[in-house]
């Protein structure tokens, strides 16, 4: 039984975590940490104010929070000898290199994006990207519901940092296009967000030749699949040494 901590329980994503959670026989929600102390009797489990607080004994936080948040739940982790799940997106780089360094200290799992057909994507796009070279443009276009408060979303500058990487050129990254009178320049990766009604998530990425266009896509239909992404993340970094894990380990550790 994996003990499990959530971070963030009372917002959407937690809420659909802990659905997720509670179906699942291998794991135990032994606590909750959320700002908004709305706590419901159908919880079933304490919920404090922040993970320092938590008195419950775990083996493993998911955090699906905000990013305003995660420095703390780091800090408080490394204190508890925790695993943690990062989930979250819109961290700053200072915030990455919090986590580098925390990351000497416990397990960490941080992914943008939970979803293994996104990650499945990023492998796709990187072939695209190292195959079609400089002959085609390459955007992104990312769609999401109108609450989300990071833009563009951590997935899509995820995907942007891939195509950087298997193209092998300083890509300069362009969010949105205002200027008039000024050609799109050949090393540019284009970055628009898209936010409306209750999408929840799709990205397009694009890849514009002389003659043709590529378009690789993936559209998500429920925040119930970021959460199994998480649960799968959480059962594969409970107990390892400490270090920084990504959804690439992960999917070789099941391969393998």
């Amino acid at each position: 039984m994996i003990n499990t901590i959530i971070h963030g329980c009372n917002g959407k994503m937690g809420r659909t975590l802990v659905s997720s959670v509670e179906e699942n026989a291998d794991f135990q929600i032994v606590a909750g940490v959320d700002s908004v102390l709305d706590v419901k009797p159908e919880l079933g489990f304490p919920v404090y104010a922040s993970l320092a607080e938590v008195k419950e004994q775990a083996d493993v936080v998911i955090d699906f929070s905000v990013a305003a948040a995660v420095d703390g739940m780091l800090d408080a982790a490394v204190e508890k000898g925790l695993a943690v799940v990062v989930a979250t997106t819109g961290l700053s780089e200072a915030q990455f290199e919090h986590l580098r360094e925390c990351s000497g200290r416990i397990p960490i799992f941080q992914a943008a994006n939970m979803s293994l057909g996104v990650n499945l994507l990023k492998e796709l796009i990187r072939q695209a990207a190292a195959l079609l070279g400089t002959a085609f443009d390459m955007e992104i276009i990312e769609k999401h519901h109108n609450t989300k408060r990071d833009s563009p979303s951590g997935t899509a500058l995820a995907l942007a940092d891939t195509l950087r990487e298997a193209s092998g050129r300083p890509m300069e990254y362009v969010h949105g296009r205002e200027e008039k009178n000024k050609l799109r320049g050949k090393e540019e990766i284009g970055i628009h967000a898209v936010r409306g009604g209750n999408i929840v998530g799709e990205h397009d990425v694009l890849f514009a030749g002389q003659d043709e266009r590529l378009t690789l896509s993936h559209a998500a239909y429920s925040k119930a699949l970021f959460a199994t992404g998480a649960i799968k993340a959480a059962a594969f970094v409970a107990g390892k040494n400490p270090g920084y894990y990504h959804m690439e380990e992960m999917i070789a550790e099941s391969i393998g």
